[in-house]
């Protein structure tokens, strides 16, 4: 079954549950899952921290287990979809599954279509900003503890030339 399927399939059973429809992030994170990613791997692609990321999953899987009925980790979430998926075509509920493709029938009130995740800024260019002067900051800090710009550089796993660049930013 392809991702995007699986997705509508997650994204109904909450909606019908909650009355909400998945996040961009957790669209994201359920893909990266399932794409057996690390959560890091999830942050960096997206352009979000860890930290956020993590707190996000852990937050969803907590959700995803009210919704399925059943306890949902990392580990276990594709089984618990495919079981969920499989229960939905034995049990013949609004869903018309033809020779394992899905079409769904939307039992939502609202169309398919992602809630924002408002703890993220929308505009990309903030959102590298925000980084950006996070990192600026960080380097400031490592500076005031004694740190090298080159030991600063490998602690945050960043080129030294861009440690570097902070000065001149300044």
């Amino acid at each position: 079954m392809d991702s995007p399927q699986i997705l509508q399939f997650v994204d109904e059973a909450v909606c019908a549950t909650t009355g909400k429809h998945l996040n961009n992030l957790q669209r994201k994170i359920i893909t990266g899952i399932l794409n057996r990613k690390k959560y890091t791997d999830v942050a960096e692609t997206y352009g979000y921290s860890s930290q956020h990321v993590k707190k996000a999953s852990h937050e969803l899987l907590q959700m995803l287990s009210e919704v399925f009925g059943e306890p949902v980790k990392k580990s276990n979430l594709e089984s618990v979809i495919e079981r969920q998926i499989n229960q939905n075509i034995n049990l013949g509920k609004n869903n018309n599954f033809q020779n394992n493709r899905i079409s769904y029938v939307n039992n939502c009130p609202n169309p398919s279509t992602s809630t924002p995740d408002e703890t993220q800024p929308e505009n990309p260019d903030l959102q590298e900003e925000t980084i950006n002067q996070t990192k600026i900051e960080t380097i400031d800090k490592l500076r005031q503890f004694g740190l090298s710009d080159e030991q600063i550089a490998e602690a945050l796993d960043i080129p030294l030339e861009q440690v570097k660049q902070v000065d001149l930013e300044e």
